[in-house]
């Protein structure tokens, strides 16, 4: 490969949806994102995990719900007119995220992308995918699929067929 290619290469860029959790900016990759949407009633399910706030029906479809907050063991919030529901798809599921206030679509040239940072063995940072300079700002771009331990998604998965009465009651 020529240098001109590999510099061609290397100066890719992607889209990442950027939003902020508790003041702090994060980002994930635009192409798994389903649509984004004002929050919801969502139907509570009992005995699930603090951070599953239950499922929603979005035109016929039940999908489980996650607030980003309680996952990454933050202070809960009531959610506002900032407040938005990211559908995101995970292993071909669609999962909703309670994130504070979505800010926007931005392309990320690939030379302001970098590794994630390592904590140490004591801390879990494989969720980080890696970490964006745009503007001075640093931006966290997340793999939502791996804030999850393995059965943690297998579970919240079952969620999205498991209560059919959401359906039902809603329509």
């Amino acid at each position: 490969m020529s240098e001109q290619e590999q510099t061609k290469q290397l100066n890719t860029s992607s889209r990442y949806l950027t939003f902020f959790v508790d003041g702090e900016q994060y980002g994930v990759d635009i192409s798994r994102i389903k649509e984004i949407i004002a929050p919801i009633n969502i139907t509570h399910i009992p005995k699930t995990p603090v951070y599953v706030k239950g499922v929603i029906n979005l035109r016929g479809s039940v999908i489980p719900v996650v607030d980003v907050r309680l996952k990454f063991g933050m202070e809960e919030k009531e959610m506002d007119m900032e407040s938005a529901i990211i559908i995101y798809e995970v292993n071909k599921v669609s999962i909703g995220f309670i994130v504070d206030n979505v800010e926007d679509v931005l392309s990320i040239d690939s030379k302001n992308i970098s590794d994630s940072p390592s904590f140490g063995s004591g801390i879990d940072t494989s969720f980080i995918e890696s970490v964006a300079e745009v503007d001075n700002e640093v931006i966290m771009l997340l793999n939502l699929e791996k804030i999850f331990e393995a059965d943690e998604l297998l579970n919240i998965s079952k969620l999205e067929g498991e209560d059919n009465s959401v359906k039902a009651a809603e329509q």
